[in-house]
């Protein structure tokens, strides 16, 4: 695994803004962060209330002058100081994404986001622009990109190994919005996923859908060229614009045709996210909840199981993997895989070199962008009936 000790001397300086005590995404972000030793966390916002976000900074461990109550706090103070911050990770709610974004790249840090990477496409579409102009490094965490066995899917897809791609199939199927939650009422206490303005067109687009369509992306290498969906409420009682289910067919670049089942409303589900390819000479199907195996079908001979660890992978898949085959990695080692990445890509440019190719893997704000646009023409299509084009031009 890469070593930024090694490389730079040190360990990259990391500011973190948002995942403070309420967050389930925060402390996943930091431990990955510190997982491969390449960075720590020596600033911190982590709360939009000044006086909450200074107090849960201290309690999380950081020194009182670089617990921040703002963004622009810390960036004016960490620029000011000798041993300042390198690096900005955004794990905040989803309607300041861009807004934090825009101001840690005019400050000329590298960022780290969380995904969706805006609420609104046309955001998206300029902080492409403004990464390429500022020419630093984008992150977005579409965390499961850094799971070996994914890796070697997205690899084996590249080089040809199951041929053209015929069709694909993807699920994200969760259950921990089944019924109607006290927390998704409006008023106090509401939780900020179930309020449009800060969650964007669709909840479970947003949340979950992301990640569906991300993989497809990812594992075929192509886009999704027209779709037409269903996006709706299944519980009673759900505001409207609460989407809990979405069921989407499209096309691939290729013409190839997929289809899309994702809902955080089935009653029992725990966290189904799946993803199935076919292409001319056999298949790739590999499951999160088995995420250490990737099975290959293949019409003229027994069907193979790759084991992370194990042989026949390809270096992309070697590069993600930690420990040997047998030791179980999951969920928190995928997402450090792409902070490792991004550590590497983010010291070379400090250093003026190039980083290993594998390790530009990682998703950045093109692929945030490619998923808004899935998203508003997922959204437009359940709205209007038909199929929408959903093709966009960076």
């Amino acid at each position: 695994m890469y070593s930024t000790i090694r490389e730079l001397g040190r360990r990259l300086r990391l500011g973190v803004v948002g995942g403070g005590a309420k967050s389930f995404i925060g402390p996943v972000h930091r431990a990955a962060a510190r997982m491969d030793d390449n960075y720590e966390v020596v600033a911190s916002v982590l709360s939009s209330n000044p006086d909450r976000a200074r107090a849960e900074g201290v309690a999380i461990g950081i020194a009182g002058d670089r617990a921040y109550g703002s963004l622009a706090e810390m960036i004016a103070a960490e620029k000011a100081r000798p041993d300042g911050m390198d690096v900005v990770a955004i794990m905040s709610p989803n309607d300041s994404h861009y807004a934090y974004s825009v101001m840690a790249i005019d400050a000329g840090y590298d960022v780290i986001c969380d995904k969706p990477l805006a609420v609104r496409l046309e955001d998206g579409v300029d902080l492409v622009r403004r990464v390429r102009l500022a020419g630093v490094v984008f992150c977005q965490t579409f965390n499961y990109t850094g799971y070996p066995l994914l890796r070697q899917a997205m690899a084996m897809v590249r080089d040809g190994d199951i041929g053209a791609v015929r069709m694909v199939q993807a699920e994200y199927v969760q259950g921990y919005n089944y019924a109607l939650r006290e927390d998704e009422k409006d008023g106090e206490g509401q939780n900020w996923h179930f309020d449009p303005e800060k969650v964007g067109q669709s909840l479970v687009l947003g949340d979950i859908g992301s990640h569906a369509h991300h993989l497809v992306r990812y594992v075929t290498g192509q886009n999704v060229a027209r779709l037409v969906a269903d996006v709706t409420t299944t519980v009673p009682g759900r505001a409207p614009l609460a989407h809990d289910h979405a069921g989407v067919l499209f096309r691939l670049d290729n013409g190839a045709p997929g289809t899309m089942w994702v809902t955080q409303a089935g009653a029992g589900a725990v966290h189904g996210l799946y993803i199935r390819v076919f292409g001319e000479t056999g298949g790739l199907e590999w499951v999160q909840e088995t995420p250490n195996q990737l099975f290959q079908s293949r019409p003229d001979a027994p069907a193979l199981v790759y084991e992370r660890g194990g042989p026949g992978l390809k270096p992309e898949a070697r590069r993600a993997e930690r420990i040997a085959i047998g030791h179980p990695e999951g969920y928190q080692e995928a997402f450090a895989v792409l902070y490792a990445d991004a550590a590497e890509a983010i010291v070379a440019r400090k250093l003026g070199k190039q980083p290993d190719r594998l390790a530009l893997d990682f998703p950045t704000a093109i692929d945030g962008a490619h998923t808004l646009k899935f998203i508003a023409a997922a959204v437009e299509s359940a709205r209007a009936g038909g199929w929408v084009d959903c093709r966009l031009a960076l």
